[in-house]
């Protein structure tokens, strides 16, 4: 009667992946068919068990990396804004709490108000925080943004050396002021940037009888720090927030507010959500909460009570 016999290389090869079981077996280890199939329904249930441990190991640890990824990379907003709400120190201030108390992390993008307009009319950004109601209300009509919201203001100030070459301090308006800088032929420095501060400055030369070509007018496409340095080092005359301007006086030695109070310096700040319906990929929800956040109690608060030296930057619009 025929014995079956099991090839040795093919045996040998399989059972010795099991720990412990030598490799070298040949197949009269196995006097029967019985005796044959017990040992290779071990093997290669063991062969299976291990394959699918190893599986089941690699998957757990995918989802750990997974989910470490998640926990590690939190969720971004990014807020497009003046030059001012950053130079005067106000963001450093008012975002952190939002921060921590949504869990968002926020980006901030300060740039002039009208290239801050136009990164939401790109979709590039979540949310706007600028200084140009035309502009703003223009943005919402034409379907970029929404949920437009008062949040604050202040009043622009026009400074210049603290001798005043051109006398304007005795100016009954900004745009008389103007018109005495642009007759004395006195440097002007001009953001020339399309911000906010920009288009209140090119406003007041419009009144003031047109604006300037001559090579005292100077035009620089800068922020507002950056515009108030150089002026100091030229010895000109500027436009700026007087929020910038209380945060940087300090290093502007030699010069001095010159005209304020006109009604037409108000300088109104606005928070805008980019509508989701033209770019679905911005975030809108963590959008919607940072207007929540600046026009809330809490928020408006720290817009009231931050000062520099004792003087007052923001005045809350949202609550008052």
């Amino acid at each position: 009667m025929r014995q079956d016999v099991v090839p040795t290389g093919a045996l040998s090869e399989s059972v010795s992946l099991l720990e412990g079981v030598p490799g070298n077996w040949h197949a009269s280890h196995f006097p029967g068919k019985a005796r044959m199939g017990s040992h290779l329904f071990l093997a290669f249930k063991t062969l299976f068990w291990r394959y699918t441990m190893k599986r089941l190991i690699v998957i757990a640890l995918a989802l750990c990396v997974v989910l470490a990824s998640v926990a590690a990379d939190p969720v971004r907003l990014r807020l497009a804004t003046t030059t001012s709400t950053q130079d005067s120190g106000l963001l450093p201030i008012l975002n952190p709490p939002f921060e921590k108390l949504t869990g968002l992390t926020v980006d901030v993008i300060s740039v002039g108000t009208g290239a801050a307009i136009k990164l939401g009319e790109n979709g590039d950004v979540d949310v706007l925080l600028v200084h140009d109601r035309k502009a703003e209300d223009k943005f919402v009509e034409q379907g970029f943004g929404m949920n437009r919201r008062d949040v604050m203001h202040n009043d622009f100030v026009i400074v210049g050396p603290a001798e005043d070459p051109a006398k304007i301090a005795g100016a009954t308006s900004a745009a008389e002021a103007f018109s005495r800088i642009a007759a004395a032929g006195a440097v002007f420095v001009s953001r020339g940037d399309k911000s906010g501060t920009n288009v209140k400055e090119l406003d007041l030369w419009a009144k003031a009888g047109g604006k300037p070509s001559a090579k005292w007018y100077k035009e620089v496409g800068q922020g507002m720090g950056a515009v108030l340095t150089m002026s100091k080092d030229l010895n000109a005359y500027t436009l700026t927030d007087r929020g910038t301007w209380i945060a940087m006086e300090g290093k502007l030695g030699g010069m001095a507010i010159l005209s304020e109070g006109d009604p037409d310096l108000f300088n109104s700040y606005g928070v805008i959500a980019v509508n989701p319906a033209k770019y679905p990929g911005r975030n809108y929800m963590a959008a919607m909460q940072y207007i929540a956040w600046v026009t809330s109690v809490e928020g408006q608060k720290i817009i009231r009570e931050y000062k520099l030296g004792g003087k007052t930057l923001f005045y809350p619009d949202a609550i008052r």
